[in-house]
């Protein structure tokens, strides 16, 4: 399956994008089943009532994530892309007053949250840990349509039967790039360097020319430029803001009065030299104190990772010597190919191999795209992008209260620092080096399935149940 850089990096909403973007969307996708797109389960009559039961790290964070909320709003036919926050508040306070939703096109059908949206703390779906099963039921409780999703990181949702016919391996990924007709169609990093030799090409153009198999040039730039304008307004508005993150564990925003100070400092004897990482740090923890409020971010690749290549690519442009806007999109274009490389090969999801697959994998994007931008060869971007994630290897996800706050916050700042570092080690070598990153892809997807499962977002270990005594 093509992954476009615009599948990589999706304009949507905080605080998940597994936890509140995927659950949205499986809601959304079930009510254009119910309009008709699927043939109800024989015997039923029209449908007059939902249900939604969540499994797996869907129920143990699913509160913390705001996944609850993201269903009712998906039943709303809300989705994540375009949801307007004024009208979204006003639908929430509808369905809690009356339990009932009023999507289009079907009327206004029974959904009660405190009944119909079920926690289930069970064992998880056997596909993935981010499991939900919505349900429809005709007037006289007769089941007219069930269907079975499963959010699997970055905002990414497939059901059960789509999951189940999936091709993960190299071979699989590289016969559908084929059938679909790109061009480039690596599914490996081997396979990337080996045809960016072959063409005399970059990665980015690579990535660039099977794009344009759907999209022309200027709508490619286009596009491109957008999802970097909504990086770098995530940036400023989270530099803007102060107060108490919400969730309950009144964590503090930090992030607009770090910045004043660093403004402050700047050309100034009070600066000390390893300044460059508190920029790194202050634009990453801008965007996921952002995220952590619900607020408009880019999954990158997903949203409690969403602050490490906003972070690093702004580093670059203000930053970096020779910066411009070529620079930026080769940095995305670059990005989303290591993205895509490590989703199919392995995962970019928390719940299912812990935070190596969310900010290791962001790093190893922002690694590559950064090394890319300031002009280093194909070998020495996959060399920044191995670096990067090979000093995420192990890293669980263990979020406080299943908020994405602590750790998630200040991890996103460290991955932008280890990023910046892979990318100018990578760029002081000639691409020649010991550990290739499809290994290195391995290993993770190794170490996630063999992880603990208290570890892996259920907020049942590690940080999460050590915590300080009141």
């Amino acid at each position: 399956m093509f992954l476009s850089v615009f599948d990589i990096f999706k304009i949507g909403i905080g605080p998940s994008s597994s936890h509140t973007m995927g659950p949205m969307t499986a809601a959304a996708m079930f009510l254009k089943d119910l309009q008709g797109g699927k043939m109800p389960i024989p015997g039923a009559g029209e449908p007059a009532h939902l249900t939604c039961t969540l499994h797996g790290s869907l129920a143990f964070t699913g509160k913390g994530h705001a996944t609850d909320r993201a269903v009712i709003l998906g039943l709303c036919g809300f989705e994540p892309a375009a949801i307007d926050a004024d009208a979204a508040e006003a639908a929430l306070a509808r369905v809690h007053e009356t339990g009932t939703v009023e999507p289009e096109g079907l009327g206004t059908l029974r959904f009660r949250p405190d009944e119909d949206l079920v926690f289930d703390y069970g064992q998880p779906l056997p596909g993935h840990a981010n499991g939900l099963v919505l349900r429809a039921f005709d007037a006289h409780g007769a089941l007219r349509q069930e269907e079975t999703y499963y959010s699997i990181g970055g905002g990414f949702v497939v059901t059960a039967d789509e999951l189940a016919g999936l091709d993960r391996s190299p071979k699989g990924l590289k016969a559908a790039k084929k059938e679909a007709g790109y061009p480039y169609p690596f599914g490996t990093a081997k396979e990337m360097l080996e045809m960016g030799a072959r063409a005399g090409k970059t990665i980015a153009e690579m990535k660039r020319a099977n794009e344009q198999v759907h999209m022309e040039p200027h709508e490619l730039n286009a596009r491109v430029d957008q999802v970097w304008k909504a990086m770098s307004d995530c940036i400023d508005r989270g530099l803007r803001v102060d107060g108490i993150l919400p969730g309950g564990l009144n964590v503090r925003r930090r992030a607009k009065k770090i910045h004043e100070r660093l403004v402050e400092q700047r050309g100034s004897n009070m600066a000390q030299p390893h300044v460059a990482n508190d920029w790194m740090s202050v634009y990453a923890m801008a965007v996921n104190e952002e995220n952590a409020a619900g607020g408009k971010v880019v999954t990158s690749p997903t949203n409690g990772a969403a602050g490490v290549v906003p972070a690093v690519m702004r580093y670059y442009r203000d930053h970096c010597i020779g910066s411009n806007d070529e620079g930026l999109r080769t940095f995305l274009l670059t990005a989303a190919a290591i993205g895509g490389l490590i989703k199919h090969n392995a995962s970019i999801s928390g719940a299912e191999v812990g935070c190596q697959g969310e900010v290791g994998s962001a790093a190893a994007m922002a690694a590559a795209g950064l090394c890319a931008a300031l002009g280093g060869t194909n070998e020495q971007i996959e060399n920044a992008a191995e670096i990067a994630l090979e000093h995420h290897l192990g890293m669980s996800c263990d979020p406080v209260g299943g908020l994405v706050q602590v750790p998630c916050i200040e991890r996103n700042g460290l991955g932008a620092i280890k990023a910046v570092s892979a990318a100018s080690l990578a760029l002081h070598g000639d691409g020649q080096h010991f550990m290739p990153l499809d290994n290195c892809i391995e290993a993770m997807r190794q170490t996630g399935v063999d992880m603990n499962e208290k570890y892996k977002e259920t907020s049942l270990g590690g940080l999460a149940v050590n915590l300080p005594e009141c």
